[in-house]
């Protein structure tokens, strides 16, 4: 992973914008008013799942760090160093060839090896293998998708097959294999669970007892490493995230197991995070595809903890956080094992957080006397503080005002008293003017983008860029793109190519906020007035140029100019008798 993309792997795109332009969840995108002009309808968008953002009244577009430059008024080395800054990414360990420890490529294939090391030995270990199949109850195909193994209990059969494969000890330590010594196995006599990235590269292990006689924990981690960061993995990501998109909405769990055995059940929305330990980072990562979460975790002391705290980090972040209560089992493994169609039913019987909250601490405390209706009410008024909707706001403030026996105005006057912590303020602040353009280049790099955008979710409009040629479009990245395109190529081919890779996002965005859902019809008629725009647009920027010519041309060039002016002339009428027969 170079530079870059360690800094975006670290920073969220709604939180380094939001320092700038106020933003509001939009659906699965944010909304706010663009920071480039004065408008009263908000129109610039940040999509975190897609890690881009589009300014729909200049037409502007990028990533985290075109968004900086513009703000800044700084190239992009100056946009990558303060933003490493924030992330906390040294800079220095990326410049020229010389590193303080191996390439972390290096320790991606160590992991790699090491996982399929693990799945040859668990197919060799038949005590192993009772656990998982009869035991767990788990699949041969479940086993295979989620890559289970088993480590020897040798004392250093990995080390020593790791260094056969070329590795050294430090890349070994490193990569979070071996113990603090760096001699033997960190995991001996476990059944070995993956821990994978969004993209499926291991990153590191979570090792479970398989005999709980004998002696340590019952779970071993890999600890924190250059790939392996516990408060931002999200175990099962990469064979969630399809699921979580359709459903629109995630399902998080304790256990690594618990998510095995819900995806077996037909639950693949399900992940978890590492133990109890729910993050801002966590809860921002998993938004980017679904904005309703759905939280399970264990019904003891530590999972209703979590639970408490993961509401107070949901009203910060405006995630519509649901719980899911379990009936029938201490968690979502036990129940799949009693019943599937139990676990089934209770994610889908959820209850919204605060109202579970607000049941969770009536229960806690007596409210009948002054001291527990304060702990009541300093335990629930926070969160109603940080709801965006007043409707949501004036129900919670009137059911814990009856719930309390307090008179409502006791509880706005409280409310008053408490920091909005729910309004993250504008902390920072444009350095320059952003350069102002032209509105006709502003509209001719619109019509462009909204033609492109139809071609490319729609190939059936493709026809509507044959009269097009690429010197009508205005910058460089869309005319790679509609060479592409008009070449036959895909969203998912267009999509790979790394000059095209952010401005495809943005395309795809563009589409689904201004063409989503729309009849063939109706797109085919909006790409005809698009064509016919271009066309118009181009055909006049064209005779503009040639006017200014003409005033100090000499013969010759006068007619080659009064020829082309005719050509430009034809080309409309011809763009014009097109149109009309393809509406027909």
């Amino acid at each position: 992973m170079d530079a870059v993309e360690e800094v975006k792997s670290r920073l969220s795109i709604e939180d380094v914008i939001g320092e700038y332009v106020q933003l509001k969840r939009a659906g699965r995108n944010f909304r706010g008013l663009s920071p480039f002009n004065n408008e009263k309808t908000p129109s610039f968008m940040v999509s975190p799942e897609k890690q881009i953002w589009h300014d729909f009244s200049s037409n502007k577009g990028g990533n985290i760090f075109s968004f900086v430059m513009e703000m800044e008024g700084v190239d992009f080395k100056g946009a990558l160093e303060l933003l490493a800054r924030k992330a906390g990414v040294d800079l220095q360990q990326y410049r020229g060839h010389k590193h303080d420890g191996p390439d972390k490529s290096r320790l991606v294939v160590a992991l790699e090896v090491a996982t399929r090391f693990y799945q040859v030995q668990l197919a060799g270990n038949n005590e192993a293998l009772k656990y998982v199949i009869k035991d767990r109850g788990l699949k041969k195909q479940t086993v295979l998708a989620w890559r289970l193994g088993y480590s020897p209990n040798t004392g250093r059969a990995l080390v020593d097959f790791l260094k056969k494969q070329g590795f050294s000890d430090l890349e070994i330590r490193l990569a979070g294999l071996s113990a603090r010594g760096g001699s033997n196995d960190m995991f001996r006599g476990r059944l070995m669970i993956p821990l994978q990235d969004p993209q499926g590269q291991v990153i590191g292990f979570t090792a479970r007892q398989l005999n709980k006689d004998d002696f340590g924990p019952k779970y071993i981690n890999t600890p924190q490493t250059a790939l392996y960061d516990k408060s931002r993995h999200i175990f099962g990501l990469h064979l969630a995230k399809t699921a979580i998109r359709e459903k629109k909405y995630a399902v998080v769990s304790e256990g690594n197991l618990d998510v095995i055995s819900s995806h077996q059940a037909g639950v693949k929305q399900t992940v978890a995070t590492a133990g109890t330990a729910l993050t801002e980072n966590h809860l921002k990562a998993l938004t980017r595809f679904a904005g309703d979460i759905r939280l399970c975790f264990d019904s003891d002391r530590a999972g209703i903890t979590a639970t408490e705290r993961a509401i107070g980090i949901a009203s910060k972040l405006h995630v519509s956080l649901n719980i899911i209560d379990i009936k029938g089992g201490k968690d979502p493994d036990e129940l799949i094992r009693k019943d599937p169609v139990l676990w089934h039913r209770a994610v889908e019987e959820y209850t919204y957080a605060l109202d579970w909250l607000i049941m969770r601490q009536e229960s806690q405390y007596d409210i009948v006397t002054a001291e527990g209706k304060r702990h009541f009410t300093d335990a629930v008024l926070p969160i109603v503080i940080g709801l965006d909707d007043p409707v949501e706001k004036d129900h919670y403030l009137n059911l814990i005002a009856k719930k309390a026996g307090v008179g409502r105005q006791a509880l706005v006057d409280k409310l008053a008293k408490t920091k909005d912590a729910s309004v993250s303020p504008i902390t920072r602040r444009p350095k320059v003017a952003p350069t102002a353009q032209p509105k006709d280049m502003i509209e001719l790099s619109k019509s462009e983008d909204h033609l492109l955008c139809l071609v490319l979710m729609r190939p059936e409009l493709k026809p509507f860029l044959e009269p097009i040629g690429p010197e009508m479009l205005s910058r460089e990245v869309a005319r790679q793109l509609f060479e592409r395109l008009k070449a036959g190529a895909d969203l998912k081919q267009v999509g790979r190519v790394a000059s095209l890779s952010d401005y495809v996002k943005i395309e795809v965005l563009q589409y689904e906020e201004l063409y989503q859902g729309l009849e063939l019809g109706e797109l085919k008629y909006e790409a005809a007035r698009l064509q016919s725009r271009l066309i118009e647009q181009y055909v006049k920027q064209q005779k503009s140029n040639i006017s200014r010519e003409l005033v100090q041309a000499d013969e010759t060039t006068t007619g080659s100019l009064l020829q082309e002016a005719r050509r430009l002339d034809g080309l409309l009428r011809v763009n014009l008798g097109e149109n009309h027969a393809q509406e027909d």
